[in-house]
């Protein structure tokens, strides 16, 4: 990891965002609708990412998508400047989604066992700190409930061979929107035969098991 006095400078103009979502027609920046959620996280190579989320469906409360630069130091990075290593960040997903269709603790299961979370900085072929696992979480409820899940994943991964989950737990920040092309890359309109790599272990998250209380 780049040390904060090392890191890229960035700049102050913002990355401008699409005014909606090529899948789910919803605006991915807001206006959310109220009492909508945020999750983010970092799990390897954003676009495939971003399609489990948003394949979940409005009906399973997902209300929109978006992928970003997350977890690091430079202000408004680019892609190229988050893929030389010198940012802190890690491609990220937010998912804005609605407490009344899915719960956080649904959001972790379908985030712990749709990549690897032992791999550090990589992600399969994917090398590199801006693939490395993250939970950028927002309250207590949501800190709880990861670090629960991770606790109750662990003895899945081990059973199944894996080693310690590298994820890292941290309060969430600056969330920067990437480029509008990367935004939905592997949807229809865009890039439907496109690939993208990430892939879970097949071990199974216990969420029934997890406790976030005390």
């Amino acid at each position: 990891m780049v040390d904060q006095a090392d890191a890229l400078s960035g700049r102050d103009t913002r990355m401008p965002v699409p005014d909606h979502h090529e899948v789910l027609d919803t605006p991915p920046a807001g206006p959310y609708p109220e009492g909508a959620q945020i999750a983010e996280f970092g799990m390897g190579c954003f676009w495939g990412v971003e399609r489990i989320f948003w394949r979940l469906g409005q009906q399973n409360g997902i209300i929109t998508t978006a992928v970003g630069y997350a977890g690091g130091y430079t202000a408004n990075p680019t892609y190229e400047e988050v893929c030389s290593g010198r940012t802190g960040h890690t491609e990220a997903v937010r998912v804005v989604f609605d407490p009344r269709l899915t719960s956080y603790e649904d959001l972790l299961k379908v985030f712990w066992e749709g990549h690897d979370p032992t791999q550090g900085m990589r992600q399969g072929n994917d090398a590199g700190t801006q693939y490395r696992s993250m939970i950028l979480y927002r309250g207590e409820d949501q800190r709880k409930a990861a670090e629960a899940t991770r606790d109750a994943f662990q003895p899945a991964l081990t059973s199944s061979g894996y080693g310690p989950i590298t994820t890292e737990i941290v309060p969430a920040g600056e969330f920067y929107f990437a480029e509008p092309y990367h935004q939905q890359y592997l949807s229809d309109a865009k890039n439907p035969n496109g690939y993208c790599g990430v892939g879970g272990t097949g071990a199974v998250c216990p969420i029934g098991v997890a406790r976030t209380d005390g």
